[in-house]
């Protein structure tokens, strides 16, 4: 199968050079690869150059925005002027990050879980980081099946039944809540070990604090749902004050009347989704 992949990238002179080359390794190649060189301060551009003249798959695009690395915003922002310069021969799109390391049979394997099932619209692996000096432990996301942002992979036709990608945080989840409305299922492969170079989160801004909470707003959550994930968010974080960030953002965007990222009947099957594994997990 035919794919392309578009990488922002912001900063990541330390980690590109694994991920290039974790790419250019891969066992069933890309089609195209667009680099997407945001605004970078270091010697991002001497490394994307240095794999665009050795790969003809690879292509360098430079662009200008603001040097806040805010979650969401900046890099599916980068993302989709990537995407723009690409054309709709390919079979499925991936969005990956410039600071992980893939297996060689990565693309191939992802490749194949979507030929065999033409219902899959996002499929990918699990991600690893690292745990002291040596050990790479899973780091666990809330849901089995659930595709973290740094490695999605969509067919086509989800990608295009979606819209694209939202710029704006809560990306990573709304893409998936929009594929199963439109009838698609998503995919996990545990034996696809990703390698993750950098913690998450790490480099983000203080001021994204309060956008998970105006994420599940715009993905029109309603209270209840929002005080349950954020709860749930805050266990699996160790720390209450992600629930506080979570619904004072919530709060926030309610009384700003900020904009939705889903439609009304969307938001209806997101909520009536969101209960139904509620209840699944509590034994209901």
């Amino acid at each position: 199968m035919d794919y392309y992949i578009v990488i922002p990238i912001h900063n990541e002179d330390a980690y590109l050079e694994q991920t290039l080359t974790a790419v250019a390794l891969q066992t069933l190649s890309p089609k195209k690869v667009i680099l997407v060189n945001d605004n970078s301060t270091d010697n991002t551009e001497t490394v994307i150059d240095c794999f665009v003249q050795k790969h003809s798959f690879f292509y360098k695009l430079n662009i200008v925005s603001s040097s806040e690395h805010m979650p969401g915003s900046k890099v599916i922002n980068a993302f989709n002027k990537g995407l723009a310069i690409l054309d709709d021969a390919y079979e499925f799109i991936v969005k990956l990050d410039a600071d992980i390391i893939l297996p060689t049979n990565y693309f191939e394997n992802i490749s194949n879980h979507f030929k065999n099932d033409p219902q899959i619209g996002i499929c990918g692996g699990f991600i690893y980081e690292k745990q002291g000096s040596e050990e790479w432990v899973l780091n666990h996301p809330m849901n089995n099946d659930h595709v973290r942002g740094a490695i999605k992979a969509y067919s086509k036709e989800c990608f295009k039944a979606i819209g694209g990608l939202k710029n704006a945080m809560g990306w990573d989840t709304v893409d998936e809540l929009l594929a199963r409305y439109n009838g698609f299922i998503l995919h996990t492969d545990d034996e696809l070990k990703v390698k993750h170079l950098r913690p998450t989160g790490k480099a983000y801004n203080a001021k994204a604090k309060r956008l998970q909470g105006k994420a599940m707003y715009s993905m029109r959550y309603g209270f209840i749902i929002t005080t349950i994930a954020s709860l749930k968010m805050a266990i699996k974080n160790n720390s209450i004050k992600s629930f506080w960030n979570n619904m004072a953002g919530y709060i926030n965007a309610s009384r700003n009347n900020n904009n939705y990222m889903v439609t009304e009947e969307e938001g209806k099957f997101i909520r009536n989704l969101r209960w139904t594994n509620i209840k699944r997990k509590i034994g209901v």
